[in-house]
């Protein structure tokens, strides 16, 4: 099995473990994304302290986003990097 069928099958456990309590899970890029609609100045700031917190090696932004992308984070990735100027 995959790490990518892995996560798909952790998922379907997670939301039929979730659905009678009516809570839908979300993966996490879908998640973030939701909160950069909500207030981008909050999740922005949420991802420049926790770039900042990486010191041993410090990472310089690129190489921050691509972190995120190989984590499964690709929208958000994509998303934050029109505010590489502040992370």
């Amino acid at each position: 099995m995959s790490l990518a069928e892995a996560g798909t099958s952790e998922a379907f456990v997670l939301h039929g473990a979730l659905a009678p309590f009516g809570i839908e899970a979300q993966h996490p890029d879908a998640f973030i994304e939701d909160l950069l609609d909500l207030d981008p100045t909050v999740v922005v700031e949420a991802a420049r302290r926790q770039r900042a917190q990486l010191r041993s090696p410090a990472i310089d932004v690129k190489q921050y986003l691509e972190v995120l992308l190989r984590l499964g984070l690709t929208q958000t990735s994509k998303s934050l990097l029109a505010f590489r100027q502040v992370l």
